[in-house]
């Protein structure tokens, strides 16, 4: 049962009161306020500390502290800023982009942030033998995709050049007007050469270099420590560019995918930000404590992925069939109860000027048992044995029961849940070992291609094997499409594919559930929950 205002303020109480009172021990969000050392949730443990193969935007909470890439991200509104350049230039035609690093930039050892170290780490990261998912956020720029393919061997023969230790050139196939909100992403960090060489191959992943001791990063804070299984501390790094803005002296990351621990945690004074909120709480919260939970924007999508080289999810019918049998409404009123709105397509609302397909996906238990039948499988007679895997968490497997429900009662099948701790979950996604799972994609940044860009065939978090040339062309296409609302209408006619496909299943468009201590400051809703800690400080 969740702690009414009364209780909650007893339980403030009694973590103020150190050495008399409730308790003599000091909770970590009152010596957190008074020290600037925030302790946040991060869900489940990252499986790495390196931006080139970091999978989820979880990790990018710890990535965006130890790290900075040519642009960074306005806290307010996601805009892109200056970050390792100061500024950058692009040429009349679009397709030449000049960086202008800063001169005071340093990695945490103190070495200088060299242009040389931007085209070390592209080159990285669009090495075959990486298998980075996010190398297609390159392949605008000219030889990209030849070298991430293996087609072209030089890498001094693509369009990354570096012309002095302060300047950064790249030299685009075609214009691409969002190329600044890329340089902000996580996979265009720069990594430290000398210290990746040390610890192994440019191309080797997970090396010793992310470890407490050797990683050398060149954000706001370095790596002090990794207790696994519990959390990682990273501290103000002394030796950044900004660092006179930076307020906060250390971050703790706690590692806990129980949200009922997570929840405890918080009101217990643990934890000043949790990763989610108990589905079963937020009523409570909303009623009791309403200046403590909340319910943000967030411009992602909850969907189940569906393996397209596995029986019998290899048949469109059967997708379809599946997403049909969905009440969508319902889930969102009765389970995840967190303000989500049902999903009528793959690419959620929020971007001014684009709307998606007339044709969405929708409800349909009498047309989602015609397609069953069609597909041979007559009130569900015959079909095969299919297993829903989702990482450890307690709001996943509520969907997942509710989900097992609605499919047994519209279409007479069984289909069994299995949840799996969050790294073995996310490998097996990788090398698509499964039958359906669940997932979701928060975009990288604020434009409809960052959905859409992971179904083309060959792009990294391809997950379900989608394979379609058309698709794939008319992606294309808005690549190269200059106008504004012709590439959104065009990018439409993509997501329309989809919509038709349905290599993946919508469930619900994404809100930021989640519980915040009044104390944290410079810490704004966006819809990408990115938060820049060099803005974020705690009042006492």
């Amino acid at each position: 049962m969740i702690l009414g205002r009364a209780l909650w303020g007893a339980t403030l109480l009694c973590a103020a009161v150190s050495e008399a009172g409730c308790s003599r021990r000091e909770t970590n969000v009152v010596a957190g306020n008074r020290d600037q050392i925030l302790h946040q949730s991060t869900g489940a443990e990252p499986n790495t500390l390196d931006p080139q193969t970091i999978q989820t935007n979880a990790d990018f909470n710890l990535i965006v502290a130890l790290g900075e890439g040519l642009a960074a991200h306005d806290p307010h509104d996601l805009h892109p800023v200056p970050g390792v350049a100061e500024r950058w230039d692009t040429s009349a035609d679009g397709l030449t982009w000049t960086f202008h690093l800063r001169a005071d930039a340093r990695w945490s050892n103190g070495d200088p942030v060299t242009a040389q170290d931007f085209l070390f780490s592209y080159q990285r990261i669009l090495s075959p033998a990486l298998a980075a998912q996010y190398n297609y956020m390159f392949y605008a720029v000219r030889g990209a995709r030849d070298f991430n393919e293996g087609r072209l061997r030089d890498f001094a023969a693509t369009g990354f050049a570096a012309p002095d230790p302060h300047t950064l050139v790249l030299t685009l196939e075609h214009p691409l007007p969002y190329l600044a909100q890329l340089a902000a992403h996580w996979s265009w960090f720069p990594v430290h050469p000398p210290t990746i060489r040390k610890f192994g191959r440019a191309d080797e992943r997970d090396t010793a270099w992310i470890r407490p001791g050797n990683h050398v990063g060149n954000g706001p804070f370095a790596l002090a420590a990794w207790s696994a299984g519990q959390e990682i501390v990273v501290r103000k790094n002394p030796r950044y560019w900004d660092a006179a803005r930076v307020r906060l002296a250390e971050i703790h990351f706690h590692f806990i995918d129980d949200v009922e621990v997570e929840e405890r945690a918080f009101r217990t004074g643990q934890l000043h930000v949790t990763y989610e909120v108990p589905v079963g709480k937020i009523a409570t919260y909303q009623r009791e404590s309403p200046e403590l939970l909340h319910l943000d924007p967030y411009f992602g999508t909850y969907y189940f992925g569906c393996n397209l080289a596995r029986p019998p999810l290899n048949d469109v019918r059967v997708r379809r069939a599946l997403s049909l049998a969905l009440d969508r409404r319902a889930l969102c009123a009765n389970v995840v109860r967190g303000g989500q709105q049902p999903a009528t397509g793959f690419v959620p609302p929020g971007v001014p000027g684009y709307a998606s397909p007339v044709a969405t996906v929708g409800t349909d238990p009498d047309e989602a048992r015609r397609l069953l039948a069609e597909a041979g499988f007559p009130g569900g007679k015959n079909f095969p044995p299919v297993e829903l895997t989702f990482n450890t968490n307690q709001n996943h497997r509520a969907i997942a029961e509710a989900a097992q429900e609605m499919w047994r009662r519209e279409l007479g099948i069984a289909v069994t849940i299995t949840n799996q701790e969050s790294k073995v979950f996310f490998e097996n996604l990788h090398h698509q070992h499964y039958t359906l799972a669940r997932w979701g994609w928060i975009a990288d940044f604020l434009d409809p291609v960052a959905f859409l860009e992971t179904s083309v065939s060959t792009a990294g978090y391809n997950q379900s094997g989608y394979a379609n040339p058309e698709f794939d062309r008319i992606l294309a296409v808005s690549q190269r499409t200059a106008d504004p609302a012709g590439r959104f209408r065009v990018l439409r006619d993509a997501e329309a594919l989809l919509v038709r496909d349905q290599p993946m299943i919508p469930v619900y468009f994404y809100t930021r559930p989640t519980l915040r201590a009044p104390a944290v400051r410079g810490w704004w809703p966006n819809a990408l929950d990115f938060h820049p800690y060099k803005y974020v400080w705690l009042e006492n």
